[in-house]
């Protein structure tokens, strides 16, 4: 209805009518979901738009609202999700409720029967479905699951707990606990307030009074809860049955994987255990393909970089590598390319370790170092799938490194990643790795370096006035861009900069999401003689610089005089770049 109704408006065309279509199918979006995913229409626009099509107010500001634990009774969870509609606050008898289909003659047959039930009268708004999932969530917080399943956990005895035994061992544990209810329900509440909250990693942790759970969000580990000690055997337990790992080895590490159905989402986890003194620790890595499969824009590639790319990846052959420490979204980066690439005409083949958000349309393969199944014996055989595109989860070793590039020179576009500081440090890297310097120029199309910077909240952002050494620094450091790239950027004539106070949505901190800072250095003539004659970093930072790439920390301080991230993450994230 919406995608029509933008056609109808000359909003968009048919082509990208299609495109959208296509990516709702493949990727199991709503219409709503997938108009914002693509920017076809700001949420606003998309909002008011939906409310003149069902003439249906919008209740403003939903997520400001402190929504009461009696309201929320009056509709069932279950029929809240069922029919998509939420109670959001009663005023002198009348209920307002959100609802996401205010024509549905059910739904508004259930809220009837609801409002004669409670005797009260219904008065229906319309909200986003951001809005509907976020208030959602307030039925049943982790601390009331986890609360539960403790009392219900209460009959237990001490005696009936798991204990480390004198020599460090667990005692068996496969009839104990972990078969039981209220442990699942933990484990449960666990997993999915983790994806709700948006955190990349669960840790589970035992210390010697309790067991300690950490989100990290946002690239912070943040303390979440606490549970009695005498749970932890049990829930290490149920995690190991649901990623078939072994329940009676407690003294070494093991890895495993699962995957469930969150809020209608379909979530990979990825678990490691690991022993300690106390007992073993958890960690689960949360692979939310929605989270993972993002554009350029909302990765941060600016439109200098943007362009870049864009002339690259249309090029038949040659390496586009993708370089920082972990954790820096170098995979993120490269899914971004390759769903750019993803055509009906073009096979792709990927080697990944582990395989982090499935993509539609591409052959993608698990690495098993274990059984022998490498990087570098993957790619051997990769090539022999008649491959247009390989994606490589990481250029680890000389072997790997050898067979990349020479994939690379023997017509096949290869994405992977390296470990490096920066981007010109690809060069030197690949020449540590024996790669002869030589082949590189005609192997290597470009090579991207990042970092991943927090955003600012932008419900709570207030801007300031730098301080004098601030803006000097600021003025020195972007006076270094080339000129034409100066002009293309249009640097403001009066400096400000951004902070944010902290307000509810983001939990008071001031700061919601991240960005990533990038760095692009592309293969030219110059650079290629570098690269033969005298490949020393210092000439290749002088190539670079010669090419107007804009580095990371002048990326950086772009954003935030975009009011994207503060001055102090600016400093953070490019600790040790070049000033």
């Amino acid at each position: 209805m919406l995608l029509e109704e933008l056609l109808k408006r000359n909003l968009i065309n048919e082509e990208v009518l299609s495109s959208t279509l296509l990516e709702m199918k493949s990727s199991n979006l709503s219409e709503e979901k997938a108009i914002l995913k693509k920017e076809l229409m700001s949420s606003e626009k998309l909002l008011s738009l939906k409310s003149e099509l069902l003439e249906t107010p919008v209740f403003e500001n939903v997520l400001e609202l402190q929504v009461q634990d009696e309201v929320l009774a009056i509709i069932p969870e279950e029929s809240a999700k069922y029919y998509k509609m939420i109670p959001l606050r009663l005023i002198e008898g009348v209920l307002e409720v959100g609802m996401l289909e205010p024509k549905d003659i059910k739904a508004k047959e259930v809220l009837l029967f609801l409002a004669r039930q409670h005797k009260i009268e219904v008065k229906i708004y319309l909200i986003s479905e951001a809005d509907f999932e976020e208030i959602l969530k307030k039925y049943r917080d982790m601390q009331e699951v986890i609360g539960e399943a403790l009392n219900e956990l209460g009959g237990e005895k001490e005696s009936e707990m798991v204990f480390l035994n004198e020599d460090d061992e667990k005692i068996d544990t496969s009839e104990l606990l972990e078969d039981q209810a209220p442990i699942i329900k933990m484990v449960a509440a666990i997993l999915r307030n983790g994806v709700e909250g948006k955190a990349s990693d669960i840790h589970i942790e035992p210390n010697s009074k309790e067991v300690k759970i950490r989100f990290r969000i946002d690239g912070n580990l943040e303390d979440t809860l606490k549970v009695p000690l005498a749970t932890h055997a049990a829930i290490v337990a149920r995690i190991k049955i649901l990623s078939r790992l072994r329940i009676d080895e407690t003294r070494m590490p093991q890895d495993g994987r699962f995957s469930t159905k969150i809020s209608g989402k379909e979530i990979d986890f990825r678990v490691s255990t690991f022993p300690t003194k106390l007992g073993e620790k958890v960690v689960i890595r949360i692979l939310d393909p929605n989270e993972g499969l993002r554009s350029y824009k909302e990765i941060g590639l600016s439109e200098n970089n943007l362009e870049i790319i864009k002339e690259q990846i249309i090029r038949p052959y040659g390496m586009i590598l993708s370089t920082g420490p972990t954790g820096s979204g170098k995979t993120t980066t490269l899914y971004s390319i390759l769903q750019q690439l993803n055509k009906p005409d073009v096979n792709i083949v990927t080697l990944e370790d582990p395989i982090e958000y499935f993509v539609s349309g591409v052959n993608q393969s698990q690495i098993r170092p274990e059984i022998g199944y490498t990087f570098a014996r993957g790619l051997r055989s990769v090539v022999r799938q008649d491959p247009d595109i390989i994606m490589v989860g990481e250029i680890r070793d000389e072997e790997s490194a050898s067979l990349a590039t020479n994939a690379a020179l023997t017509g096949h576009i290869v994405l992977s990643t390296i470990h490096t500081n920066n981007a010109v440090g690809v060069i030197s890297r690949l020449i540590d790795m024996k790669i002869r310097p030589f082949l590189i120029p005609s192997s290597l199309n470009i090579s991207i370096g990042q970092r991943l910077a927090r955003k600012l909240c932008p419900h709570c952002i207030e801007k300031i006035e730098p301080l004098p050494k601030i803006e000097k620094m600021i003025i020195s450091e972007l006076s270094k861009i080339k000129k034409e790239q100066r002009e293309k950027i249009k640097i403001p004539n009066k400096i400000y900069l951004y902070r944010s106070k902290g307000c509810k949505k983001c939990n008071n901190k001031g700061e919601k999401g991240r960005v990533g800072i990038f760095e692009i250095l592309k293969m030219t003539s110059p650079l290629e003689k570098i690269i033969v004659e005298n490949p020393v970093d210092s000439a290749l930072e002088a190539e670079a610089s010669r090419q107007g790439m804009i580095n990371m920390r002048q990326d950086a301080i772009l954003k935030a005089l975009e009011g994207k991230i503060s001055m102090e993450e600016v400093l953070r994230v490019t600790e040790g770049e070049q000033i």
